[in-house]
């Protein structure tokens, strides 16, 4: 099955992003053939994205169950893995009858929030929007989550605990933030092979951008053990998210590594979508089969 033909595609901001862009070129795909395979498939390595947007694919609307996930690939915040993370994931939520909103958000540069406010800004942005255009696009506006992969499994953490902030008003009023005012909180996350959650060398100490608090979405956190970004990133969340009572499913495995996005392997891990459609009924965000 693929996603609706139809993607409506909008620009995260109307008068451009705010902050001077740190893109050497146009946006472009810089895979290259020395890169890894995943299933015996090459992924897009998008780069230099300066003017994000963000990307509708809508389930068949006889079918739609009116939830939403907000999508925010993985890459380091110098790349986005936009078809492996992304486009796939699309697919996916479209055949469980959920919509999916794919956030091409601004890489590449370095460092992350609160270093750094452009992430969190497109990250609150996307969700603004989604929840203006919910009725157009058959939207319940009370069931929009956030999704995201490794980089931009940390992106979501960090919205799901900042999404009231205000990093850099001024530039976001300035730059055509429609839907200001609007709630940028996701009524649910996802947060998938995260890095950045957990400070080195000891990977004890949670992030301060990551603590979660008594707004903090429920949130379905997975990793590998064997997993080179450190399966600690999901423990230290998992137990931070505990500590606040924050509503939270875990899943560790023993194998599986980074960045395998919804790509069938060998590895078990790779099944993770199934246990998180249990998890979406299991938060009423779907009608219980």
């Amino acid at each position: 099955m693929t996603a609706s033909a139809q993607q409506p595609t909008l620009p995260l901001w109307s008068h451009g992003a705010p902050e001077s862009s740190t893109t050497k070129g146009a946006e472009r795909d810089v895979i290259n053939a020395t890169d890894n395979l995943i299933a015996g498939r090459k992924i897009m390595h998008l780069t230099d994205v300066s003017e994000p947007t963000l990307t509708v694919y809508q389930p068949d609307p006889a079918k739609n169950s009116g939830a939403a996930v907000v999508v925010f690939p993985g890459g380091g915040y110098r790349i986005l893995a936009y078809d492996l993370e992304g486009t796939e994931v699309c697919t996916w939520l479209n055949a469980i009858h959920m919509t999916c909103v794919l956030v091409k958000y601004r890489v590449p540069y370095d460092g992350h929030y609160p270093e750094r406010s452009e992430d969190l800004e497109d990250a609150q942005q996307a969700m603004r929007l989604t929840r203006v255009h919910a009725s157009e696009w058959g939207i319940d506006p009370k069931r929009v989550g956030a999704l995201g992969f490794s980089a931009g499994a940390h992106l979501v953490a960090v919205l799901s605990n900042h999404f009231d902030a205000d990093p850099n008003f001024a530039a976001v009023k300035a730059h055509g933030g429609l839907g200001r005012g609007v709630n940028a909180r996701p009524d649910f996350a996802l947060v998938l092979y995260p890095g950045y959650l957990v400070h080195w060398p000891d990977k004890t100490d949670l992030a301060p951008e990551a603590k979660p608090n008594a707004e903090t979405p429920p949130t379905f956190v997975l990793q590998a053990e064997d997993d080179p970004v450190h399966e600690e990133n999901a423990e230290v969340y998992f137990q931070a998210l505990k500590d606040a009572k924050v509503p939270a499913e875990l899943h560790l495995y023993a194998q599986g590594g980074h960045g395998y996005g919804l790509r069938s392997t060998e590895q078990p891990i790779t099944h993770w979508p199934a246990l998180a459609e249990t998890w979406f009924n299991t938060i009423h965000v779907l009608a219980t089969q």
